[in-house]
């Protein structure tokens, strides 16, 4: 396989460059990462779509990485229960060094071939679930090696890697390749590698949730109410999709129901009525 994420870098002598053109010059490799995304469209399509058709069918989704993409993995399903009101454990991520030691980032734990299998067992992972390995460079033997015993045990898998014709890649059924290129450090692939990946995590989730019926038109109906802000967003939901038009009244069934899609269900059970 070719390790396009370990090229050179095309720029020279950082040390010796002003600010101004440092940050111009990351500023013009970030631009590129939208255009490698949208050439993997398709296999991130076929993911999600199977994403979907795992959860409606009772299993779950899980991310499997290491460094600094398996970390970033771990801040976007944080954020799903409370934005859309999913039950906790439908989206899970398996880490390197385990989510604990999310801060110590412990590296070294990326070559443990045992550690990634043995924490799905522990989460009783089975043929429902689905699996989707995080890898820059396609390689990482945490990684390689749990997905190689998900296809043993017929679990499916996906994953998402920065390098094309990756042994990680071959042992997906849904795989993502988003080819970056060289790094503006060279081999740093917590720069456009990790950009990218944190879009794609994005596009991912949001679409999941979209199919699954937690938003409606364009808006986080099934947001918990965690904080005055929230919950101030919520009963601006309901004013909308109510029509109502007194704050007050519009806090109250939010508050009694617990959210802004179980205050409409009321509100269009008691039309119905």
């Amino acid at each position: 396989m070719m390790r396009i994420t370990e090229q050179p870098s095309k720029y020279r002598h950082l040390e010796k460059m002003p600010v101004e053109e440092i940050t111009a010059h990351i500023n013009a490799e970030d631009k590129t990462v939208a255009c490698a995304i949208e050439a993997s469209l398709p296999q991130v399509n076929r993911l999600i779509d199977a994403i979907v058709s795992k959860i409606q069918a009772g299993g779950r989704m899980f991310y499997l990485g290491a460094g600094s993409g398996g970390r970033l993995s771990v801040l976007d399903a944080i954020e799903l229960p409370n934005t859309y009101g999913i039950e906790k454990g439908l989206v899970n991520v398996v880490l390197a060094g385990g989510i604990e030691n999310l801060y110590l980032a412990p590296e070294e734990k990326e070559d443990d071939t045992r550690e990634g299998w043995r924490q799905l067992r522990e989460k009783d992972i089975n043929e429902k679930d689905i699996v989707i390995g995080i890898s820059a460079s396609g390689t990482t033997p945490f990684v390689l090696a749990s997905l190689e015993e998900c296809r043993k045990h017929h679990i499916t898998t996906g994953c998402i890697v920065s390098n094309p014709s990756s042994p990680i890649a071959r042992q997906a059924d849904f795989p993502v390749e988003v080819i970056t290129g060289p790094e503006f450090i060279t081999g740093s692939t917590r720069m456009k590698c990790g950009t990218a990946q944190k879009m794609i995590f994005d596009m991912i989730s949001t679409t999941v949730m979209i199919r699954l019926g937690r938003v409606e038109d364009n808006r986080m109906v099934n947001v918990l109410l965690l904080n005055e802000k929230i919950t101030d967003r919520a009963v601006r939901i309901l004013m909308e999709k109510g029509e109502l038009s007194d704050y007050e009244e519009a806090r109250k069934l939010v508050l009694a129901h617990g959210g802004a899609k179980k205050a409409l269900d009321y509100l269009q059970s008691s039309l119905n009525g």
